[in-house]
């Protein structure tokens, strides 16, 4: 295998600007128990049957996940509406098999021992590269993949990113619980799997197209990767698609939120962009600074605060998140994002998924029964069904 640049840079010339990829993982629940099980084949030769999903269905390593993905939307609309007829499916043909689907960062209990890796070539060259670091992976995730037209631009894109991923991971935070402890954290998901899994967490600046290529061609030379998507930083350009990918997030509970978080996301890829194009530069920050925010974001989430640093001085991660709200306002009206942010105002107002949990477990709730609840409420926000009808798989022992 080698790094192809020049066809890389053909990907991202023929692409074209924010168009929109939505990817969601859940994990597959005993109906009765709710803990992790490992049913990804059934569910996978089901969907791969089924006309709607037969493209937009994959694995994540374990065979306790499933990745649910839009296609690409020619805007965010599109790939709303590509998206929530996908869950639907999904959650049906799931119930029909007596599986539930849930959405935190982490499943609260179910032991990483206990998950098994798909038995794929890929994933078996997966597992003996990283050994422990796969077994040890047990999280859920949401990405969003906006086209950016032209590779410099898109390493600009991303570089612009670093010091935002913070504020995203923050927003999105939905993972207090983890091996059947409360952890003390409000992402629990980003603690094990960017600083565990190698090229992972905020990328360095590149700069430049030529010097990104040189990395990822290094690391083909030397055998340290096979494919470029063994990159497995929280930004990244992805060299199939033409896209800049946003990784940084925790699954959602609620479908809206999930929508909402994603909307945010692309705001902020298009508007990276739109800055390059006006020739707005940032001195990049770095990687020491940018990693004292992720750390407050995985530690404290909404319930804290960010570095400004261009104050040196703290503001509420709420702040931080309007702060960019309004560096995207541009974004959001070309891309006619609004409308899909309602949720976020409420999550600002109200509480994220992982103030929700930090509330319950505070007033004494036991992680079984809140997670119970979030299943219910994952399943009645992703099927769009009232929960324990028609998509939903069981109610749960509690």
């Amino acid at each position: 295998m080698r790094f192809d640049r020049s066809e890389a840079r053909e990907v991202f010339d023929s692409s074209t600007d924010f168009t929109i990829g939505l990817e969601e993982e859940f994990g597959l629940l005993d109906p009765e128990t709710l803990g992790l099980v490992n049913r990804f084949e059934e569910l996978f030769d089901a969907a791969s049957q089924d006309d709607l999903l037969a493209d937009s269905v994959a694995g994540e390593l374990i065979a306790s996940e499933i990745e649910i993905r839009s296609g690409r939307g020619e805007d965010f609309a599109d790939a709303v509406a590509r998206q929530r007829a996908r869950r639907r499916r999904l959650f049906t043909l799931a119930s029909d098999l007596g599986i539930s689907l849930g959405a935190t960062g982490m499943h609260p209990w179910s032991r990483w021992q206990d998950q098994r890796i798909i038995d794929t070539a890929h994933y078996r060259l997966v597992e003996e590269t990283l050994k422990y670091v796969a077994w040890r992976n047990n999280t859920f995730s949401a990405h969003v993949h906006v086209g950016v037209h032209g590779v410099d631009r898109a390493v600009a894109v991303s570089d612009a990113l670093r010091p935002v991923l913070p504020v995203l991971l923050a927003a999105s935070a939905n993972s207090a619980f983890a091996e059947a402890q409360f952890s003390g954290l409000h992402s629990a998901r980003t603690e094990v799997f960017t600083r565990m899994f190698p090229r992972c967490g905020v990328p360095d600046h590149f700069g430049a197209w030529d010097t990104y290529a040189d990395y990822v061609d290094l690391l083909f030379r030397v055998r340290s990767i096979v494919e470029h998507t063994q990159i497995w930083w929280s930004v990244r350009p992805h060299f199939s698609f033409g896209t800049v990918e946003v990784r940084i997030m925790d699954a959602q509970s609620r479908g809206d939120e999930s929508i909402a978080l994603m909307a945010l996301a692309a705001a902020c890829v298009a508007q990276a962009a739109l800055d390059y194009d006006l020739g707005r530069r940032s001195e990049p920050l770095a990687p020491r600074l940018v990693e004292e925010n992720v750390w407050r974001a995985i530690r404290y989430g909404l319930d804290g605060k960010l570095i400004d640093f261009e104050r040196v001085a703290e503001i509420p991660a709420r702040a931080a998140v309007e702060h960019v709200l309004d560096w995207t306002e541009d974004a959001r009206a070309e891309l006619r994002l609004d409308p899909h942010l309602e949720a976020l105002e409420r999550m600002l107002e109200t509480g994220n998924g992982a103030q929700r949990q930090w509330r319950r477990h505070e007033a004494g709730d036991e992680a079984r029964e809140i997670y119970s609840d979030i299943v219910s409420e994952t399943c009645a926000t992703y099927a769009e069904t009232p929960a324990g009808v028609g998509a939903c798989a069981g109610e749960g022992s509690g």
